[in-house]
């Protein structure tokens, strides 16, 4: 089975060496200005925080990551555009694009879906949240109960795999319903996205079992992200299915583990994020970089520590890795040189003996 490791793109922000704090990195602001008032990067309004992006992107491809994950967040500019603005800067990279379960018609989203499959040969796929506690769901607009919103998007999935797929295609459910819907023509016959889910709850387990390619676990030890995947993999057999799995998780390598930890620390008194500290077990640091990038935990150690960690995860079941690290562009060429060959090279060779 191969095993894919994607980049996260700060869409809300960054941090920087010698400044963890976040802050949109070659943005102007009004509230954190290392340079001078209002001012983040020197170049000023020749160089944006989209171009900043773009070059995440690109270092996350020649780092020789094998796609991006572009995150939903409610301060950060919109995952869908931010998608069709880096596209184009890699024939290669897979597009994992979140977005929140309210997004409105799925027949919409799906004709989106299939132009930006066009033009990115195949390559867009989707992350669909739940969308956050009702007081950022009511933010956006929607006021759909929590019973509900799994439901909604076992119909949302359905309904976009059907037109996606099929024509005529009618549905009719209970949030979504389609009379001889369906594309043609140049439309017709592009590729269903990979959906992505992710959530600890019975009912996200159920649903992913039911419609999911790649559930999303949250950082955690090997042995309890082994045993989700157990369970899961459980659940969707009772589907006739075999989806398959990611990990979220963020990365503090270096050449040492005294080196790594310094720089975690590092990290966490510059980041202000309070006075609680980090929870450590081993090498996996709960709340290090959470409020920065979202991931559950990070992996805190040398080149090497690090790469048996991942290989752990993938004998585990780990079939997908979404990093990140702060700063994402300097950290995506560290990882990329020192971390990735040598995880692939591993897993590779385990797969072998394996067989």
């Amino acid at each position: 089975m191969t095993t894919e490791f994607l980049w996260q793109l700060p869409t809300s922000g960054d941090g920087r060496y010698g400044n963890s704090r976040k802050e949109r990195r070659a943005e102007r602001t009004s509230s954190a200005h290392p340079y001078s008032d209002g001012v983040t990067d020197p170049r000023g309004l020749s160089f944006n925080y989209f171009d900043y992006l773009h070059q995440v992107a690109r270092a996350a491809d020649l780092a020789g990551f094998d796609g991006i994950r572009i995150p939903e967040d409610i301060n950060g500019d919109e995952p869908w555009i931010i998608a069709g603005y880096v596209a184009r800067g890699s024939r290669h990279l897979k597009l994992v694009t979140e977005f929140d379960a309210s997004r409105g018609s799925s027949v919409y989203a799906a004709k989106n879906t299939v132009s930006y499959q066009r033009f990115t040969d195949g390559r867009f796929a989707w992350q669909i949240s739940a969308g956050g506690d009702d007081k950022h769901r009511r933010a956006l607009g929607d006021f759909v109960e929590d019973s509900e919103i799994n439901p909604r998007i076992e119909e949302f999935v359905t309904v976009a795999r059907g037109v996606l797929t099929q024509s005529p295609y009618s549905f009719k459910g209970k949030y979504f319903e389609v009379l001889n819907g369906g594309f043609q023509g140049a439309l017709s016959n592009q590729k269903v996205p990979p959906i992505y889910l992710s959530g600890k709850s019975k009912e996200a387990l159920a649903l992913s079992a039911k419609v999911a390619d790649f559930h999303i676990f949250d950082a955690d030890t090997v042995e309890n992200i082994q045993q989700q995947i157990q369970e899961l993999s459980a659940l969707a057999k009772q589907y006739g299915r075999e989806p398959r799995f990611a990990l979220r998780i963020d990365i503090v390598s270096r050449e040492t583990e005294d080196e790594a930890i310094f720089d975690a620390r590092r990290y966490w008194q510059q980041s202000e994020q309070g006075n609680h500290q980090p929870v450590i077990n081993g090498n996996l640091w709960a709340g290090l970089s959470t409020d920065t990038t979202a991931a559950n935990a990070t992996l805190v150690g040398s080149y090497e520590q690090v790469t048996q960690a991942l290989v752990a995860y993938a004998a585990a079941g780990v079939s997908s890795f979404l990093l990140s690290s702060v700063p994402h562009f300097e950290e995506a060429y560290r990882l990329g040189e020192h971390v990735l060959p040598a995880v692939r090279a591993q897993i590779k060779h385990d797969q072998r003996r394996a067989a």
